[in-house]
């Protein structure tokens, strides 16, 4: 049963904008005017990148993400800055992905075999889901510095500087957004998910209103993407022992036919909980993350943008999951990991077909506490416009799916 937690005294108060974030934003502000001339900046970045022969369409989706993310709403300097910084990562990996194949194309004979997909609407413990499985040495999870700058890193210093990336990525985060790390905490040298390697996922649209590219996201093919993950894992694979890949984004529920296009061996690890919870949960982290890039930020706007797109994405999914074998699919109440994990972990890893050992046991207690010094995360629909009696019937498909979960 949902009960609501406890809120400061106006719910509908929106934060002080935090004194680091504020003096980046007046640092900031000469480079701002260049979202008046997308394509000009865009072409700088495309030179410092790189662009590989025949790539013409995945650049050209980037220049049209670019202009759009330039025409948001309420976008700060930092946000101008964070959409130039996103743009020049993901061009620089495709660049260095697909120069790496060139050089080495048995890359691309690298088998990513029988990999487990962590998916479900995000705060229905995937992160978690993706933790525990991670314990176990016959396993691999990609950690956020690999995903973040792909490679074969085949030297120490090469290796640092990518490290030092990570962690300079999550220093900013929690620098600029204090409270984010007490809703979904990173570590660079942590595991991470498949959203910061795929080209196309809904990082820009979590942290500024773009209509324009919502619109376009929600409609394209995502085979593209999911063949571009493919490489980005099997680079990190290459000339490295062989492990069973453990991978998790809750964007991929609503990609499930392009996943398994592309990994058609997959195991999918589906996560469930209330999304009553689940929606005022997201909203209030995507409000701590789009604050960062977007002032004022609307609260209104946040709980009918994600409680729209988090509904689509569950009907896609369960429109793929009719067609998916039994087999490939592990179903997870949230009881498992949230209540009682010493129990729930090990049903997990017998249902995924991996050996639960004592020493992962003896792991699991510091996996599922929560990081010291972290405050509890507090949420309420309501800051956000939102009843209970929206989000039960924007998801009656879905609840009627979950009370099966649970009887099961």
């Amino acid at each position: 049963m949902y009960s609501r937690p406890a809120i400061e005294r106006n719910p509908n108060s929106v934060p002080s904008t935090p004194l680091p974030l504020a003096l980046a934003n007046l640092l900031l502000r000469p480079a701002f005017g260049s979202r008046r001339t997308p394509d000009q900046v865009f072409d700088r970045l495309l030179a410092d990148a790189g662009q590989a022969e025949g790539d013409e369409s995945f650049v050209d989706d980037f220049r049209f993400l670019l202009r759009c993310w330039a025409g948001a709403a309420n976008l700060t300097p930092v946000g101008w800055a964070s959409a130039r910084a996103h743009v020049r990562g993901q061009l620089a990996n495709r660049a260095r992905i697909r120069r790496l194949i060139a050089e080495h194309p048995a890359i691309e004979r690298e088998p990513i075999e029988r990999p487990v997909f962590v998916v479900g609407l995000p705060r229905t413990a995937t992160t978690l889901a993706h933790a525990v499985l991670s314990l176990s040495d016959e396993h691999r999870c990609p950690l956020l510095w690999e995903l973040l700058t792909p490679d074969l890193h085949t030297s120490p210093r090469q290796r640092r500087g990518a490290i030092a990336t990570g962690r300079r990525m999550v220093r900013g985060t929690n620098l600029f957004a204090p409270r984010f790390r007490d809703i979904h905490p990173m570590v660079a040298e942590g595991p991470e998910e498949c959203t910061f390697a795929l080209p196309h996922a809904q990082m820009p649209l979590s942290q500024a209103l773009i209509t324009q590219y919502a619109d376009w996201y929600y409609q394209r093919d995502f085979v593209p993407d999911y063949r571009h993950l493919k490489q980005v894992y099997q680079v990190l694979q290459y000339g490295r022992p062989r492990r069973r890949w453990v991978l998790k984004s809750p964007m991929h529920i609503q990609n499930l036919d392009a996943l398994l296009a592309v990994f058609p061996d997959a195991t999918l690890v589906w996560t469930h909980r209330d999304p009553v919870t689940v929606v005022a949960s997201f909203c209030s982290l995507i409000e701590h993350g789009m604050a960062v890039s977007t002032h004022p930020v609307d609260l209104h706007g946040i709980g009918a943008t994600w409680l729209d797109a988090l509904s689509r994405s569950m009907a896609r999914g369960l429109a793929a999951r009719a067609a998916l074998p039994r087999e490939s699919l592990v179903d997870v109440p949230y009881s498992w990991l949230g209540a009682d994990p010493a129990t729930g972990v090990p049903k997990l890893y017998a249902a995924v077909g991996a050996r639960w050992t004592d020493a992962d046991a003896a792991r699991l207690p510091g996996v599922v506490a929560r990081p010291r010094g972290s405050r509890p995360h507090r949420y309420d629909l309501s800051r956000y416009g939102l009843a209970r009696a929206d989000v039960e019937n924007a998801f009656a498909d879905y609840n009627a799916l979950r009370a099966e979960v649970d009887r099961a």
